[in-house]
């Protein structure tokens, strides 16, 4: 999908930081790239430069930081995470019972601080990730007071991903790799600048204070060839319509055969921008006076999170991994509309063993190699 030319502006290159301190000026605390043990991840900013040069080669069970050439801002795909952590935390507590003098037990909710966040560099797939979290925690009758708190508060700069790594594969899934909706404000870096263009009632007050001149149409389209360009590197893919194709080879021996080389780690899940699986526990202090109530990140890879009802009814890795699989690609059609997989490609370069998710679904459904590249396919 191209670039929009309606409004759009160009930003130069050196006045990128201009952006930055202007959020910050109006009370955002910034969070972009760093690079903090051998990967790019997204940080609290302490000044309103961001680091250039940045690249990322990204291989199953591989994922090494170098230098773009052309000493841009953006040239590297995706780190490990980047906006779940900052709207359904890692680990937080939900509530807290205290006993009072008179021996009463009093609860009370424990509320995230209510913090302006500014996210520099959102990449199509982690916006189309955070829709889905939005259906999941936002749904009417059960919102998640903590997550839609922190959802509130965030202001969302997206880029347009123009160097994808050799694990992405947003194209084929329809969410990348330029972004379409669900940003405040969205950049393609060109050599020069940024075509920039607004996506809310507060991006375009941001982009206003800039005064910045409006994008000439050769520079759009520069940004949208880049887009198709950034589509078609793209070497794997995703098929659609395996809701009912998975669900049909539920014993298939291609389980046996993945189940033999995954370590049931949980790293894929814990990188993934969609997966939301949580446990619950209790921390009662030591004096029996009081007790705290938090909610963790938790995956169905996990040994207890299959058990119910005394028993449990994902025994081995066999059957841990065809829930994680089936339900990521078939049964979310069921609850949001559509597969849970952005293409993001996180759970290739992040599998220690380097399992490729997109090889898994190939042998499962009997289909041509998932590596080839489709003509067209996906957003651009």
């Amino acid at each position: 999908m191209p670039i929009p030319t309606e409004d759009a502006r160009f930003l130069p290159a050196d006045q990128l930081t201009s952006l930055v301190a202007g959020l910050m000026a109006i009370g955002y605390r910034c969070i972009g790239p760093a690079v903090e043990q051998g990967a790019i991840v997204m940080r609290p900013l302490d000044t309103p430069a961001l680091p250039r040069g940045l690249q990322a080669e990204q291989q199953p069970g591989s994922y090494r930081v170098g230098r773009d050439p052309h000493d841009r801002y953006f040239a590297w795909a995706n780190g490990p995470q980047a906006i779940k952590p900052l709207t359904f935390a890692p680990q937080e507590a939900m509530w807290r019972v205290e006993r009072n003098a008179a021996g009463t037990l009093q609860f009370a909710a424990v509320l995230p601080p209510a913090e302006r966040l500014a996210v520099i560099g959102v990449r199509a797939c982690d916006l189309a990730a955070l829709a889905l979290q939005d259906a999941h925690f936002l749904r009417e009758g059960r919102r998640d007071t903590h997550y839609a708190r922190r959802r509130e508060q965030l202001f969302l700069v997206a880029v347009q991903c123009a160097v994808p790594a050799a694990t992405c594969f947003c194209a084929s899934t329809g969410d990348g790799p330029t972004p379409t909706s669900g940003f405040d404000l969205a950049l393609a870096e060109l050599a020069d600048g940024f075509v920039a263009t607004a996506g809310s009632d507060a991006g375009r007050a941001v982009l206003a204070t800039l005064g910045l001149a409006p994008a000439t149409s050769q520079q759009c389209e520069a940004a949208r060839q880049q887009g198709v360009a950034a589509a078609s590197a793209q070497t794997r893919r995703m098929p659609g319509g395996l809701r009912e194709t998975l669900m049909s080879r539920l014993e298939h021996p291609r389980w046996d055969d993945v189940a033999a080389r995954c370590l049931a780690c949980g790293n894929c899940t814990a990188v993934c921008p969609t997966c939301f699986c949580h446990a619950e526990a209790d921390a009662p202090a030591l004096d029996g006076r009081s007790s705290e109530h938090a909610r963790n990140w938790d995956s169905c890879f996990g040994e207890s999170h299959g058990h119910l009802h005394g028993t449990n009814v994902r025994p081995d890795i066999r059957t841990r991994y065809r829930q994680w699989l089936t339900h990521k690609l078939a049964t979310w059609h069921d609850q949001f509309g559509r597969s849970g997989c952005v293409g993001c490609g996180r759970c290739i370069a992040w599998c220690p063993v380097g399992i490729d998710l997109t090889e898994e679904v190939a042998a499962l459904t009997g289909g041509s190699d998932q590596r080839a590249p489709e003509s067209g396919k996906g957003a651009a």
